[in-house]
């Protein structure tokens, strides 16, 4: 009789650095997939290996080599603290996104450091990941990724927005899936805030005593990727070079209170362009009260905030249904989501 359920750990570090998502869940595959989240964290990174991870883009190759498989160890650890903490028994596979380096699809490549096969050594459980090398080498953008899981279990929402490191989208038109990031958020709010001596903008508190920068607004707003077609994606080159080097002579709070002006702009726009009736949002920056309050603003689009679980640990829960995919052999990345060639199945298998 073929398997129809499945348990996994699905295992997320995102750009922001908010910590390594940890999430245990139950697939149940019948004539459509469902799925419950039975236990998920966030870890915390350690100081040593918060600045590890954040100075990752400027190590030689040498060292890129040797954190790859140090976090992969690290990984692995982590995962059993969390399988004996949760007294797990019933475990098929341990899927992990990785944490991004370099994304640059335009040149064929992209690279996500922590290496399967240290996690699998370390919890003897299989293990998949290294899953947007493949996209990137049929042409696409190696992401957005998640399309999938949206489509399989998220499907009756319009659209299913994630507001992390970067905010992007995902929805159907003409009965294809299409998806790509919109704008950067975390990356850059969180950055600004710790100047400030605050991991992050709680509610946008800082933000809502700066003064928008009308000058700077026009220009972020201008930046050429807002008028490229979808599939289109972000990585932290792109704000390195773009973003970061326009702050200058600007307070904290006035670039704080300018950038998410900027994201609300950027993300109620594309709500509006596809007219969309609701919208699913998940994502750390769903905390960010005064971002919210910026995009209800500027769109008609219902917003709707799921349980606390699902804001957190959604990408997590579905690099975990994406790891299930690929053991079974199943389509997990959408072409028309990511501009690759043709749909696949990615992911090495450990």
């Amino acid at each position: 009789m073929t398997k129809t359920s499945f348990f996994a750990i699905g295992l997320m570090s995102g750009t922001s650095l908010d910590g390594l998502d940890v999430c245990y869940t139950k697939f149940e595959k019948n004539e459509k997939w469902n799925f419950e989240i039975l236990n998920a964290e966030t870890i915390q990174y350690p100081k040593i290996w918060e600045e590890k991870l954040k100075n990752s883009i400027h190590l030689s190759a040498e060292e890129i080599a040797e954190i790859h498989s140090n976090y992969g160890f690290y990984l692995g650890e982590k995962v059993n603290e969390f399988i004996t903490k949760y007294h797990i028994k019933n475990l098929d596979l341990i899927a992990s996104h990785g944490h991004t380096v370099f994304h640059q699809p335009q040149k064929k490549f992209t690279l996500q450091i922590g290496d399967g096969r240290a996690i699998k050594w370390v919890t003897k459980i299989s293990v998949i990941y290294d899953f947007r090398v493949q996209d990137v080498l049929m042409g696409g953008n190696g992401a957005p990724l998640v399309p999938i899981g949206d489509e399989l279990l998220f499907h009756q929402y319009d659209a299913c927005l994630n507001l992390g490191g970067f905010s992007n989208i995902s929805l159907k038109i003409n009965n294809q899936r299409i998806a790509f990031d919109i704008c950067p958020v975390n990356i850059v709010l969180n950055s600004l805030a710790q100047k400030r001596g605050q991991k992050y903008d709680e509610d946008g508190k800082i933000a809502r005593l700066g003064k928008i920068d009308p000058e700077l607004l026009d220009q972020l707003n201008n930046l050429k990727f807002y008028r490229q077609n979808f599939p289109k994606s972000l990585g932290i080159e792109w704000v390195l070079e773009n973003i970061s080097s326009k702050f200058t002579k600007q307070s904290t709070e006035d670039l704080l209170a300018t950038f998410t002006e900027h994201c609300a702009i950027q993300i109620a726009y594309t709500l509006n362009h596809f007219q969309l009736k609701n919208v699913l949002v998940t994502g750390g920056g769903t905390y960010h009260s005064y971002l919210i309050e910026k995009i209800k603003s500027k769109t008609s689009t219902e917003i709707i905030i799921p349980e606390k679980t699902i804001i957190d640990y959604k990408e997590a829960l579905i690099f975990a249904l994406m790891g299930v995919l690929r053991m079974n052999n199943e389509i997990n990345v959408l072409a028309s989501a990511t501009g690759c060639s043709e749909n696949h199945s990615s992911g090495i298998i450990a």
